[in-house]
């Protein structure tokens, strides 16, 4: 027993090794993006490898880590109203990258202007989303993070893989399946930290809000009526001209509505970006939206819900790329003097993509919008975890805090 013990270490060894070797043949490229005048960080640029599938997006400090199969390769780094910046890595690199974008100017002559009524420019978007989206099943492959903060302290931070299937664009959302690969979650031991409070989000959240497959969360004729619309100065995505639609509540319904804007590309008329801030005039609805559950005794009171939907143009076709929503609430006892604040955020973003011999994802497998990611992973163990995934880097107050979280957790 004791020798085939030995064996099986030995193995065990063996693999690990052959799995580290396999991690470093990757190769890894990795810097800072900045406005070129300002000099400031620019959050949220998307780093994308050129004639390929892999791609991932900047944090909040401005840094990225993109894990290629090889090298050379070149890369192209783009963000909203900056020119596009393109760049070929041949060899490893000596020291991270710091990549500085020029702000993009749009010349009148570049925008077709689209009649002066953005109803009628927003509507034939909507017709041509068959045309503009993909129109075959596709598998992305995303990384998924949520956080929490109570004041300026994160309290929970999980994250992991997770494969997302999506049906063409001239389909319905009901196939439509998230499945987690891998992931891991990191909670405050302290008791006075922890809230059981769910708001709306989770890995689900592409196919829920993913305007273009999902239009009844926005773009349907009844929603759209309820809606203000205007045109604004136009921007630049990719050094690609947009139309930028504000939109309003113009009025009272009986559940909470939207301000933001809508980007729609000037030459392929497909929806490329949307941001959306939800009306907090009314707390009640603004409640009944964002809030899913909470402990008896606890008021909450909603304070933000931001939505960020990013789409990027390749090969004549549009796809989804990232999307980020941010909750911000405040919660009290009532026998508690002050109230409490607390944030929390969740984001995926797309890093690959397949389109060949893909199955769907059964339901049996599939992340329910029902279900908390929270119970569906693991405690931090492997420094390794991700190995050659790509994903959104940690901040650094966010490495400070789960450094933190995991002291407290060895001390329990």
């Amino acid at each position: 027993m004791q020798q085939n013990s030995m064996r099986r270490s030995t193995l065990f060894l063996f693999l690990a090794a052959w799995a580290t070797l396999a991690w470093a043949q990757k190769a890894v490229v990795s810097g800072t993006v900045i406005d070129e005048k300002s000099g400031d960080r620019i959050v949220q640029a998307s780093v994308t490898v050129m004639g390929g599938t892999k791609s991932v997006i900047t944090n909040d400090d401005g840094f990225f880590t993109l894990k290629v199969d090889e090298l050379p390769v070149q890369i192209m780094v783009s963000h909203l109203g900056y020119q596009s910046y393109q760049l070929k890595i041949s060899a490893p690199q000596e020291e991270p990258l710091r990549i500085r974008l020029k702000p993009a100017s749009i010349r009148l002559q570049e925008v077709v202007v689209f009649g002066e009524d953005p109803r009628e420019l927003v509507n034939t978007a909507i017709k041509k989303i068959p045309e503009n989206y993909s129109r075959q099943p596709e598998l992305y492959n995303c990384f998924y993070r949520e956080t929490a903060m109570k004041q300026k302290h994160f309290i929970y931070v999980a994250e992991g893989v997770v494969d997302m299937y999506k049906t063409a664009y001239n389909r319905n959302t009901h196939r439509d399946r998230v499945a987690i690969r891998k992931g891991r979650r990191l909670l405050s031991p302290k008791k006075s930290d922890t809230l059981s409070v769910k708001v709306m989000g989770g890995p689900v959240q592409p196919i829920q809000l993913d305007i273009a497959k999902n239009t009844d969360f926005l773009l349907n004729a009844e929603e759209l009526a309820c809606y203000d619309l205007k045109m604004e100065i136009p921007e630049v995505i990719d050094n690609r001209t947009q139309y930028v639609v504000s939109i309003a509540p113009r009025m009272a319904m009986p559940y909470a509505l939207y301000f933001g804007k809508l980007y729609i590309d000037c030459e392929t008329l497909a929806f490329t970006r949307a941001e959306l801030t939800l009306d907090m005039s009314d707390q009640e609805k603004a409640t009944r939206l964002m809030l899913i559950k909470k402990p008896a005794g606890v008021r909450f009171k909603p304070k933000e819900l931001s939505c960020l939907i990013n789409y990027r143009y390749e090969d004549g076709v549009t796809r989804i790329s990232y999307i980020c929503n941010t909750f911000r609430f405040n919660c009290d006892w009532r026998r508690r003097l002050f109230a409490t604040s607390f944030t929390a955020c969740c984001e995926m973003v797309v890093t690959d993509k397949q389109q060949d011999d893909i199955l769907p994802i059964s339901g049996r497998s599939s992340f329910d919008s029902r279900d908390a990611f929270y119970d569906r992973v693991d405690y931090f163990t492997d420094p390794d975890f991700w190995e050659d995934y790509n994903i959104i880097e940690p901040t650094e107050s966010l490495e400070q805090a789960i450094n933190k979280l995991l002291k407290k957790k060895l001390k329990e």
